[in-house]
């Protein structure tokens, strides 16, 4: 294309201004890009460069990449710790929903088989993009709805990966039956992820080693983007998509001490091509259907929603209360911006039809513009709707905190901690990831937080680095050391002061710059001889 620099710029212009605008009325910038690409489409007659496979490919590696930074978000530790809200909570929401939204779209709709199960994959999944920036900006994710609401969006993120493999094996092999392409996606998934877990993470430990002892960046740097792109192509090559690869090897840093120079460094990359994969999308659109078929889109908008909600409300409400069950269904009643991905891979794949995708991305852009202004008012809706309050709800973000004392975990140790403190007339708050221990603390009148310290936005949330110390009180030795190296890793000014129980534990977190380490067993021996130097000789 002669003008090729030219349209890029005016892409660039658009962009800031529509996004600058939208900013200020609350909507996401996805919305931004995505009107974007329609107005460059229409305003210039590039109707021909929207099916462009170069800029497709460039649009796609945007997901590439955020696939490598929610696998950083998705390490062995945290899948662990939140094993329930994740494979629990999440599975259940996806199949149940999946499973409704298929009979609605075979048996009411009357879309064949295979345009009804890409609708219900589709449409089972949430936005992460708005609803976790959401929970983040608001400190909302560290309150029970926003933990729930979590768990649930990163198994719907894990799902994506055999959703897209599914549709590939749907593509190349027609004649096969389900249960085969099953099978056959669940080998060969198997295969790639034992190949790059066994192989790629010793040679990605060692680049990373090896260009972050350099201290130069730029090397750091060649080496992360070296490392996703490697893993793409032997995904792709393979026969699977980009995106497993970038999402496994996100997986595997995250288990490295690099992982949050990594996050923080791959953002910028992240941000520009995902922009320009929703610019791709908006491309496409079709503003005479859309015109057309409006109500149609809302119609079905209202239903996805309804149907949604009420999926989760209920499978929610066997195991959480009426209140957090409700704002977690609210949060997540939204069509995600993988549907968008879903929809082009099926088109592109031969196996939805042109023109029913790009009415169901109308669908989705109609759902995503509403969830940001919505999303916002949950908690007034879920006030108008139920009388029933909850204390760990109510709880409201700290606010210009200075000079106090955190003290991570409320259980046997934590509880001794804060009666000292309160002895000392000392200000404290309680940081605990566990809602039983956090209900505890607040039933004993202390000020009391749900919330995971490991992660940077409880960090923030808490103001840890204008505090006076910080006092971890767990058990689980794998846990102190990632609360110490996120605390660390926000501010190199705290007292920070840990608890262990043993020499295996003191040596684990050697490394750190950790003010006081104190070891439970020797204090206890300490105390001992005290108290017999003060107690006095009996005589016979």
């Amino acid at each position: 294309m002669e003008n090729a620099l030219l349209y890029v710029i005016l892409t660039l212009g658009i962009s800031i201004i529509v996004n600058i605008f939208l900013k200020r009325i609350g909507v996401s910038q996805i919305i931004g890009y995505i009107l974007t690409g329609t107005i460059i489409v229409y305003a210039f007659d590039l109707k021909e460069a929207s099916d462009s496979h170069a800029l497709e490919l460039v649009g796609e590696f945007g997901i590439v990449f955020l696939m490598f930074t929610i696998g950083l978000e998705i390490s062995l530790a945290k899948m662990g710790t939140m094993k329930k809200e994740i494979f629990g909570n999440g599975f259940l929401q996806v199949s149940v929903s999946a499973a409704v939204a298929y009979v609605m779209s075979h048996y009411l709709f009357g879309l064949d088989f295979k345009s009804s199960l890409i609708v219900a994959l589709a449409f089972s999944l949430s936005s992460t993009a708005v609803v976790l920036s959401y929970l983040k900006s608001s400190k909302e994710i560290y309150r029970p709805y926003g933990q729930k609401a979590t768990g649930i969006l990163i198994f719907q993120d894990i799902a994506v990966i055999p959703i897209l493999i599914l549709i590939g094996f749907l593509a190349s092999e027609g004649d096969q039956s389900v249960l085969e392409i099953l099978r056959d996606t669940l080998f060969s998934v198997i295969i790639v992820l034992g190949i790059l877990f066994i192989i790629g993470k010793r040679l990605m430990t060692w680049l990373l080693h090896f260009s972050a002892s350099s201290e130069v960046e730029e090397l750091f740097m060649g080496s992360v983007l070296f490392i996703v792109l490697s893993a793409s192509l032997v995904a792709y090559y393979m026969g699977f998509t980009y995106s497993l690869g970038a999402f496994v090897a996100g997986m595997i840093i995250a288990e490295t001490k690099y992982h949050h120079k990594v996050e923080t460094d791959i953002a910028p990359f992240k941000d520009i091509l995902l922009g320009t994969f929703f610019v791709v999308v908006g491309m496409k659109i079709d503003l005479a259907l859309f015109i057309d078929k409006i109500w149609l889109i809302i119609g079905i908008f209202l239903l996805v929603f309804i149907i949604k909600a009420a999926i989760i409300y209920v499978l929610l409400r066997v195991s959480s209360k009426h209140t957090t069950s409700l704002k977690t269904a609210f949060a997540l009643s939204q069509v995600g911006e993988f549907s968008f991905v879903i929809f082009a891979v099926a088109s592109s794949s031969g196996i939805l039809d042109e023109t029913l995708a790009q009415f169901l991305v109308l669908i989705v852009i109609f759902s995503m513009i509403i969830t940001p202004f919505f999303i916002s008012r949950i908690k007034t809706i879920v006030d108008f709707l139920s009388k029933e309050n909850s204390k760990v709800e109510e709880l409201t973000p700290l606010a210009n905190r200075k000079d106090h004392v955190i003290v991570c975990g409320y259980s046997v140790v934590g509880k001794f901690v804060a009666q000292n403190l309160d002895l000392l007339d000392a200000p404290y708050i309680v940081v605990d990831n566990s809602y039983k221990h956090v209900k505890e603390a607040l039933a004993d009148g202390k000020e009391a937080y749900l919330g995971d310290m490991s992660k940077q936005n409880i960090l923030d949330a808490i103001h840890v680095e204008s505090s006076a110390a910080v006092i971890v009180t767990l058990d689980n030795i794998d846990k102190k050391r990632l609360i110490c190296e996120a605390i660390l890793e926000q501010t190199k000014n705290i007292n920070l002061v840990v608890k262990v129980v043993s020499l295996e534990e003191k040596e684990k977190l050697a490394d750190l710059d950790i003010t006081v380490i104190v070891d439970g067993k020797a204090e206890v021996a300490r105390v001992l001889v005290e108290r017999m130097i003060t107690c006095q000789l009996k005589y016979k």
